[in-house]
């Protein structure tokens, strides 16, 4: 009976909680200007397709695999974060940053792709294998 009566109260303060965050998250939308909305909501839509995304494959048991896998979103959704902020963003070094992050995060993701589908094949595993990366973080 206690065991029930903790999972209730617990559940109680779950959704209030809950609820109090849910309110409160539609509420900040409201007070903002409407360029300012789309901005949170184009980054929240970012945001929500890197997670589904970074899901979808599921794990495989090999951490290498799995690793880039998921990283390959997440590197997509970085540059779609970036780009937002070429749209909506007007501080000059933030944009400066916004441009460096696409760049570099692109030159990641083809070399991620590349070295993903070289494991998948099952072919060497040594690390002069791995596409060179470049760009702003200089040669590896």
């Amino acid at each position: 009976m206690k065991f029930v009566l903790a999972i209730g109260f617990f559940l109680l303060i779950s959704i209030s909680v809950y609820a109090e965050e849910h309110q409160h998250h539609h509420k900040a939308e409201y007070r903002f200007s409407p360029e300012f909305t789309r901005f949170i909501n184009d980054m929240n839509t970012g945001m929500e397709k890197m997670m589904k995304d970074m899901h979808a494959p599921g794990y495989t048991g090999n951490p290498d695999i799995d690793f880039l896998s998921m990283m390959i979103p997440h590197h997509e959704g970085a540059v779609e974060m970036a780009r937002l902020i070429l749209i909506y963003g007007n501080d000059p070094l933030t944009r400066k940053l916004a441009e460096e992050i696409i760049a570099s995060q692109q030159v990641e993701i083809v070399a991620m792709k590349q070295r993903l589908k070289i494991l998948k094949m099952g072919y060497e595993l040594e690390t002069g294998g791995f596409p060179e990366l470049g760009g702003t973080r200089g040669r590896r």
